[in-house]
């Protein structure tokens, strides 16, 4: 269930002061958001924002980004950004239509080209600020892949122990529909993931979720804050992406906060049409917060933020109501299988309603799956010939979504 406060009904807003005037954003457990208290922030830069109608960067915009990454790295603060805009700086030096999205081809010559610009863009303004930085160009195998995604963590963890600001973004030049994060907003909840960081922050060309599209319904109101997100949160966002450039809405920055809350790492959302608007969010707060599950371990935390899966196992309600407590997955569940997998393989399990409730690693080849469906444990062994695994899915290897 949703637990979400507007403006108007929450009775005390989640910004606070606290001593010497810092500012901070707390949840239930405490500080979430402060400047000497988070020690690694994740920020991420849309297309939007980044990149004016005329295919170039806003530059004195994007100089006061380099100034608040400055000011909270000479605070302590570690911070990683993720950064859209090779595409669209691309087709305007190429002069290709539709910002570059013609076609799959038109966007991969897009990137290639705009890439550079981009990272010299951030290396001049972050170097301005003393600071220096780095480019990492990331597909959705690189974090899919558990050894990669551990190569991609460490790397990043030395990166910012030489107080480098690593700038991600992922490869355009090669991603396809079939293998790419989508849009940056989930890419930036994964960095969180691997970067262990703290918290990630959204900035968009709107200040957070709301009840409804607010450039339709002028009734609409922010949510300041929510603690789990459900079919309702999901219902309130939207797809529309108004600037043309970027390729997601607030459905995929919902997308995000899911990935990022499963895995402990606490996600905002708000705008990034003001000057400085990090130290802007820092000072007044203004966006939705999602607050994050502190239980996740490490490896169910690479589980949570997967977006593949080998196949699909739809289960009953009592199976749904043994994994909400905290048992293991057992065939006797289990009413339909989906897809080819082996043994240690991603699948998602999914209820009645196609609702994704949890993703583990599966004990069974999919060929096995299909002959030991709904039945009961003391089956199995005579119909597969060989002593069964303890369950389809054991609950050390699997996570609730």
């Amino acid at each position: 269930m949703v637990t979400a406060l507007t403006t108007q009904d929450k009775p005390a807003p989640i910004l606070q002061k606290n001593e010497g005037n810092a500012t901070a954003i707390e949840d239930n457990n405490g500080v979430v958001f402060r400047p000497n208290n988070c020690n690694r922030l994740v920020i991420k830069i849309g297309s939007s924002l980044l990149v004016d109608k005329r295919g170039q960067v806003r530059r004195d915009w994007l100089q006061t980004v380099a100034y608040d990454i400055a000011k909270l790295h000479q605070a302590g603060q570690q911070i990683i950004v993720v950064s859209s805009g090779a595409v669209a700086l691309g087709a305007r030096r190429l002069n290709l239509p539709r910002g570059g999205r013609a076609s799959l081809e038109d966007a991969q010559a897009s990137a290639s080209v705009g890439q550079i610009l981009l990272s010299q863009c951030w290396a001049e303004l972050l170097g301005a600020c003393s600071l220096d930085s780095s480019q990492i160009l990331l597909t959705l195998e690189d974090l899919e892949d558990r050894r990669r995604y551990l190569n991609v963590s460490a790397t990043l963890d030395r990166l910012l122990s030489l107080g480098v600001v690593p700038v991600i973004n992922e490869n355009d030049s090669i991603a396809t529909a079939e293998i790419r994060f989508g849009d940056n907003d989930r890419l930036a909840a994964r960095i969180g993931q691997a970067s262990h960081a703290a918290g990630v922050i959204l900035f968009s060309d709107v200040d957070g979720l709301y009840t409804a599209n607010p450039s339709k319904n002028p009734e609409a109101k922010r949510i300041d804050r929510v603690d789990c997100i459900d079919n309702s949160t999901e219902a309130m966002a939207s797809t529309d992406s108004d600037s043309g450039m970027g390729s997601g809405g607030m459905a995929s920055k919902i997308e995000a906060a899911r990935i990022a809350t499963h895995s402990g790492v606490n996600l905002a959302i708000t705008t990034g049409k003001r000057p400085s608007p990090l130290t802007m969010f820092l000072e007044d707060g203004a966006g939705t917060l999602f607050t994050a599950d502190a239980s996740a371990s490490a490896h169910k935390v690479w589980l949570a933020g997967r977006l593949t899966a080998h196949g699909q196992a739809y289960i009953d309600d009592g199976a749904v109501k043994a994994l909400q407590d905290g048992k293991s997955l057992l065939p006797a569940g289990i009413y339909e299988i989906k897809g080819q997998f082996n043994r240690g393989d991603v699948v998602d399990v999914l209820d009645g309603e196609d609702h994704l409730i949890a993703r583990g690693l599966i004990e069974y080849d999919s060929e096995d799956v299909y002959k030991i469906i709904g039945k009961r444990s003391e089956e199995i062994a005579a119909i597969l010939g060989y002593e069964p695994r303890t369950a389809l899915i054991h609950r050390n290897h699997m996570v609730m979504l």
